[in-house]
């Protein structure tokens, strides 16, 4: 029997996450697409202006819309959620509670946290549901495809990993621009510094993600002590800065969206 997965909203994450099933084997056909703005859709899946009609609960519904649509969108989704259907939201800031209240038809329902990096099978994906063991599987599964899943112990520790695994890759992206700026400031063209930056990055992640070590220790390795990278280092590690503006930097993120919670909660 072939799997029917109904999607609202396809925008940069849920693209991106489409991009990365249709990648990692699953069927176009299994998926229908409700976006009014998107002019087109992978080949072979079907794409809606609008929910469509006549038809029943779907397998599987994903909820990729903006987060404050949900008070509107709700009454839209709601038909397409049954007993049997598996419900995923990558909502920002909209806890189990508010999405239970919002679909009480729903089999099991599964906060999804993902970043862009799905659509090449390598992102972090943090999970937590209101869900049983079947329903968990089932979510796994899903997520194979699309990078490394981690079921978290609570959905209070939801809007910390967001900060990290979520909002990260910006983070990343403005410490190689930071980096290419610096170089660039000491005298590399800076279209050169912005290629080997990102090279380097590039490079170091891979190592990263093979090696047996963790950065920490990495980094310690590759630094010779009164070296030139040691020197470097030390200039990152005084008075604990780096460390400092991470957890800075983290915490904002994660506050935000522990206010963006409050505000859901607050509309439902």
């Amino acid at each position: 029997m072939t799997m029917t997965f109904l999607q609202f909203g396809c925008g940069n994450m849920g693209g991106a996450m489409l991009k990365g099933w249709l990648a990692g084997g699953i069927a176009p056909e299994t998926f229908t697409i409700v976006d009014p703005y998107l002019e087109a859709a992978p080949q072979g899946t079907r794409l809606l202006k609008s929910a469509p009609e006549g038809e029943g609960a779907f397998d599987i519904v994903l909820l990729g819309f903006k987060p404050q649509q949900l008070p509107d969108a709700a009454a839209t989704v709601r038909p397409f959620v049954g007993p049997n259907t598996l419900l995923l939201s990558i909502l920002a800031g909209v806890d189990l509670a508010t999405l239970r209240s919002n679909f009480p038809d729903a089999r099991a329902i599964v906060r999804v946290m993902p970043n862009l990096a799905a659509a090449l099978g390598k992102s972090p994906i943090a999970l937590v549901g209101d869900a049983d063991a079947a329903a968990r599987s089932q979510t796994d599964a899903l997520m194979a495809p699309l990078g490394q899943a981690e079921w978290l112990s609570g959905e209070d520790q939801m809007d910390l990993v967001t900060a990290l695994a979520g909002s990260g890759p910006a983070f990343v992206y403005r410490f190689i621009d930071a980096l290419a700026e610096g170089a660039a400031a000491l005298g590399l063209p800076r279209e050169q510094a912005d290629r080997l930056a990102l090279s380097m990055v590039e490079g170091a992640a891979m190592l990263a993600a093979a090696s047996e070590h963790g950065p920490g220790e990495l980094a310690r390795r590759v630094a010779s002590p009164g070296g030139v990278t040691q020197v470097g280092i030390d200039v990152l590690d005084k008075d604990c800065r780096l460390v400092a503006l991470m957890e800075d930097t983290l915490r904002g993120a994660r506050d935000r969206s522990a206010e963006m919670t409050e505000q859901a909660r607050a509309k439902s």
